[in-house]
C-alpha cells in the first residue's frame, strides 16, 4: 500500500495487501500525529486476483437476475449453486480446535441455554476469531430455516481467543442489538459450551467469493450492479441502527440457504468488527479519533482513512463496497501484489 501520509507511524512487520485478511494492530500509546499528504505512488499492474482454491468448471453463459427482496434477485444456475454449496461445506469435522489460544477440542455435541441439542457435522469456515460449524439436531426438527431448523450454523470461539478476553465475544453485543435487521441472519440462541462460547444462527449458502471464485474469478456486469442495489439496502438499515460494519468484503456477503425461498437474497455476516458510528445517548456522530498504530479490517478491501487508524464511519463501509464491486466485476484491485513495510 502506498503511504498516502507523512507522518503516519507503519507496522514494523511487513503486510502482504494480497494475501492479508484481518489484522488488528494494538496500539503502543495514544493520540494522533499530523502531516502533509503525499501523492499515492502509481500501482504496478499484475495478473488477476489469487483465489483461495481451484477455479470451478462453470458454464460461463448463466442467467442473471440477481438478489433480495428490496431489489432484482440473483439466479445462480442450479447446477452452479449446487457445487458451490457442496465446496463450501466439503471439509471434514476437525477434533482438535485450531484457533489460537486454545487447548479444548471442538465438542461433538453442544447445547446452549434453552437450545436443542446439536451435533457438529462440518466445518464451513474459519475466521480471525472463530470457526463455523453446520449442527444438525439430534431430534426433532423441521425445515430449512427458523429455531426448528434441522440443521443451523454454529459459530464457537473458544474462551481464550482473541475476541473473548473480558467474558462473551463482542460479537455478541452486536447481533443483540441488530437482530432482525434487514439483511442479516437470525441469532436465535448464544451461550457458553464448555470451553467455547457458542452463537446458533441461520445456516446460509455459498459466499460471494465463492461465487466469483466458481466463475472463472469474474462476473458479469448485470450480476455486480444487482448486489450493488442489494448491499447498499443492507447497509443503509445497518447504518441506521447507529452501526457501521468494518469489514466488507466478498466473503462476508453470503447468499440465502439452498432451496428456500430466500436462497436468491443476500446476507452480510461477521460483525466482529462493527463499531457504533452514533452515540446512543445523544444521537450526535462519535467524537473523532485517529490512532495510526491500528488498523482494523481486511488490507485489501480497507478505505483510506482505515489505513490510517482513524474512527470508523458510514463511509468507510461504502468506500469498502466500492473496493469490493470494483474486485468482483475486475477479479482483481490496483494494490494487490504490494508489500508494505
Amino acid at each position: 500500500m502506498p503511504d498516502l501520509r507523512r507522518g503516519v507511524r507503519q507496522s514494523k512487520k511487513p503486510i502482504d495487501v494480497d494475501n492479508a485478511d484481518v489484522v488488528v494492530v494494538p496500539t503502543a500509546r495514544r493520540g494522533t500525529r499530523r502531516g502533509k499528504a503525499q501523492a499515492p505512488k502509481a500501482p504496478m499492474p499484475r495478473p488477476a486476483g489469487r483465489g483461495r482454491g481451484g477455479r470451478g468448471m462453470v458454464n460461463q453463459n448463466n442467467n442473471v437476475e440477481l438478489i433480495g427482496g428490496r431489489g432484482p434477485q440473483l439466479n445462480l444456475d442450479v447446477a452452479l449453486r449446487d457445487q458451490l454449496v457442496v465446496g463450501n461445506v466439503a471439509e471434514n469435522l476437525v477434533a482438535d480446535c485450531e484457533e489460537e489460544g486454545s487447548t479444548s477440542p471442538v465438542p461433538e455435541r453442544v447445547q446452549v441455554g434453552n437450545s436443542p441439542t446439536y451435533m457438529l457435522e462440518r466445518k464451513l469456515g474459519k475466521g480471525g476469531f472463530g470457526q463455523v460449524y453446520v449442527g444438525r439436531r439430534v431430534t426433532g426438527g423441521s425445515g430449512n430455516t427458523g429455531p426448528d431448523a434441522l440443521e443451523v450454523a454454529l459459530k464457537l470461539e473458544h474462551r481464550n481467543g482473541k475476541g473473548c478476553n473480558y467474558g462473551p465475544p463482542y460479537e455478541w453485543q452486536v447481533y443483540s442489538a441488530l437482530n432482525g435487521c434487514y439483511g442479516l441472519p437470525m441469532v436465535y440462541h448464544k451461550g457458553r459450551h464448555g470451553d467455547y462460547y457458542i452463537l446458533v444462527m441461520d445456516k446460509l449458502g455459498p459466499s460471494l467469493w465463492d461465487v466469483w471464485n466458481s466463475s472463472n474469478q469474474t462476473l458479469p456486469e448485470e450480476m455486480v450492479a444487482c448486489i450493488a442495489v442489494e448491499s447498499l439496502s443492507i447497509l443503509e438499515q445497518f447504518h441506521l441502527r447507529g452501526f457501521v460494519h468494518g469489514d466488507i468484503k466478498p466473503e462476508n456477503f453470503l447468499l440465502g440457504p439452498p432451496g428456500t425461498a430466500n436462497e436468491k437474497k443476500l446476507y452480510l455476516v461477521d460483525l466482529g468488527l462493527a463499531s457504533k458510528w452514533r452515540d446512543t445517548s445523544s444521537g450526535n456522530h462519535v467524537d473523532y479519533d485517529q490512532k495510526p498504530d491500528v488498523f482494523r479490517g481486511t488490507v485489501r478491501y480497507a478505505s483510506v482513512h482505515a489505513h490510517l487508524g482513524r474512527t470508523g464511519s458510514r463511509r468507510d463501509d461504502l468506500e469498502s463496497l466500492a473496493y469490493t464491486l470494483i474486485f468482483l466485476l475486475k477479479g482483481k484491485l490496483p494494490w494487490q501484489g504490494f508489500t508494505v513495510s
